[in-house]
């Protein structure tokens, strides 16, 4: 039975934020990643459009998430569905860290407004 265990996370830093990854092929996951998503007060990441759903669950703090050209302010304990195809934006106006847990299927890849694909590995 795979078990990670916080000492044993892998740590990625991009554009401001920390995506500590749990669950990825490298751990022993076959079908999904799982991330815990750190987005520092004032970080702004940029649009990107996603390749498969992304569900995106707020554990603590506050941001501005952008899905498609729609805004809204999501809180502690709101779940953020991300379709794929979708572009979105993360921004966290606040003065605190916001706290996420990201999951989604194998083989995620980001694609910048500019056209640069990212293929993160914490999701891959």
């Amino acid at each position: 039975m795979p078990i990670v265990r916080p000492s044993e996370a892998v740590t990625h830093e991009i554009h401001g934020a920390r995506f500590i990854s749990h669950a990825t092929p490298l751990t022993g996951s076959a079908e999904l990643c799982a991330w815990r998503g750190e987005i520092p007060a004032g970080t702004r990441a940029p649009a990107h459009t996603v390749n498969r759903e992304e569900i995106f669950h707020l554990l603590d703090g506050e941001l501005l998430i952008t899905l498609d050209g729609r805004t809204d302010r999501v809180t502690a304990g709101d779940t953020v569905i991300v379709n794929p195809g979708a572009t979105l934006t993360v921004e966290n106006p606040t003065d605190r860290t916001a706290v996420s847990w990201v999951t989604t299927t194998i083989g995620l890849e980001a694609e910048l407004a500019d056209g640069t694909r990212i293929t993160p590995p914490w999701a891959n």
